[in-house]
């Protein structure tokens, strides 16, 4: 099946490896950052969500109010909000994009960042009502009569909504995570699970548990699977990887400097996010797996995030996310550390060899197919 490109719609051009130069919100970058997605052949942006970052419902409002293809990746907490007011919000935003909007809910991690907005659930209680939410506003997207919920987190009487999501029957659901808990709640909800990148044999075994966990939910089809990275490309090998020592330099250089707030409880050494200790194993590991996956960016983040890194030319680059094509990963999430110029980059010599070889691929098996009916 065809492939897909997710980018980032970041909100002003702070990156790991430089401070932002304006304001946390910079209306005219975030413009012109999501048009060269548009421009250069990603699918949709990802809009990220902080405790104390610009909000990333009006900020994507904005930006599908001005551009004509590239989709909506909405990330959302279920603290912030109640299911009842946030479902009415994507079905809006979905409207406002005419068809383009995908929500990605997120459990949170990391006990302080969730405290911060006053959510001091535990981890396991996080995700009991992730799921309880997430049912609550796909029945919301898609009932046009009023119904009560009484549930362990939510309780409400009477509730109908009036505006309802182009997409039918509703938009998709995105969720990620790598705990057993994360498995078994995204494995029952989710269209599509995502996971940061990781080598090759891991990544398969994640994805026979999230198909296990659909199973395990009685599910007939299984979510889709999406794998970020941030690619760090040039036109030959050797001025990739001097690239990519440059960028964990500066990395280390802003943190060490200060420059990066860190959550209070968990370490750079010692997270509490199951994702974000699989990075740190994997880095102490060894720094190269593969074809082109490079650990010690993650490894200078505590493993922060989606944080390793594919390093090399395009072509180089390309051949790696079709290793992670050829597994079954069928969306491709890349994050370059210059923001704008990255997606410019990585848009045109990165995603049309991606492209140009998954389509010989499917014809390939479609011919295939054919010669098998025949016989």
């Amino acid at each position: 099946m065809p492939v897909e490109f997710l980018g980032i719609a970041a909100t002003n051009d702070g990156s790991e490896t430089t401070p932002r130069s304006g304001a946390a919100f910079d209306k005219e970058y975030t413009l012109r950052l999501a048009r060269a997605h548009e421009d250069h052949g990603w699918d949709r942006v990802l809009f990220a969500y902080g405790s104390g970052s610009a909000d990333p419902a009006p900020a994507a409002a904005y930006v599908a109010s001005r551009l004509d293809r590239l989709g909506i990746l909405l990330a959302h907490r279920p603290n912030v909000s109640y299911p009842t007011f946030a479902a009415k919000t994507f079905a809006t935003l979905d409207r406002i994009s005419e068809g383009r909007l995908t929500v990605h809910f997120i459990t949170g991690g990391n006990d302080h960042e969730q405290g911060r907005e006053g959510d001091f659930l535990t981890k396991d209680e996080r995700y009991a009502r992730t799921r309880e939410y997430i049912r609550i506003v796909k029945k919301i997207w898609t009932t046009h009569e009023a119904f009560d919920h009484e549930g362990q987190h939510y309780r409400f009487h009477d509730f109908v909504s009036d505006v309802f999501p182009v997409q039918q029957p509703r938009p998709d659901v995105s969720f990620g995570g790598s705990s057993p808990a994360a498995y078994a709640a995204g494995g029952a909800e989710a269209d599509i699970y995502c996971l940061w990148g990781e080598p090759l044999a891991e990544t398969a075994e994640q994805i026979e548990a999230v198909k296990a966990a659909a199973r395990a939910a009685g599910r007939t089809d299984v979510p889709r699977i999406q794998v970020a990275f941030r690619p760090i490309i040039a036109p030959t090998e050797e001025l990739a990887w001097e690239k990519a020592h440059r960028t964990v330099g500066a990395i280390r250089e802003r943190r060490e400097a200060g420059l990066v707030r860190h959550h209070r409880r968990g370490t750079r050494e010692n997270p509490e996010n199951t994702g974000s200790q699989r990075l740190i194993a994997i880095a102490e590991a060894g720094e190269r797996y593969d074809r082109a996956l490079w650990t010690p960016t993650a490894a200078a983040t505590g493993g922060s995030g989606n944080s390793n890194a594919l390093v090399g030319t395009p072509e180089t680059v390309a051949q790696a996310l079709l290793d992670y094509y050829d597994l079954g990963v069928d969306i491709l999430s890349a994050r370059g550390y210059d923001l704008l110029g990255d997606a410019v980059d990585f848009g045109r010599y990165v995603i049309p060899i991606v492209r140009e070889e998954v389509a010989k691929r499917d014809a390939e098996r479609a011919a295939g197919g054919t010669l098998a009916a025949v016989r």
